[in-house]
């Protein structure tokens, strides 16, 4: 897997507390809340098929065949 990015953050106080007692409630950092949540939402909109760049599957490095249910395929 290729080394991840660094990305600045700025969050309300509000926000950073309800995702770190998210986090706490899935037993994970809350950097690791934020990347899963944007995993997610990437998923979700390939998945419902509003625009993505053709080459997007490879960028995120995202097995897609695992959320593509067996009648999709």
């Amino acid at each position: 897997m290729a080394a991840k990015k660094q990305v600045p953050l700025r969050l309300s106080e509000r926000l950073y507390n309800d995702l770190a007692r998210w986090a706490q409630d899935d037993f994970r950092s809350i950097n690791g809340q934020i990347e899963y949540l944007l995993t997610e939402c990437v998923k979700q909109r390939i998945k419902s098929g509003k625009y993505t760049p053709e080459k997007l599957e490879s960028e995120l490095d995202i097995d897609l065949s695992e959320f593509i249910g067996d009648d999709e395929q």
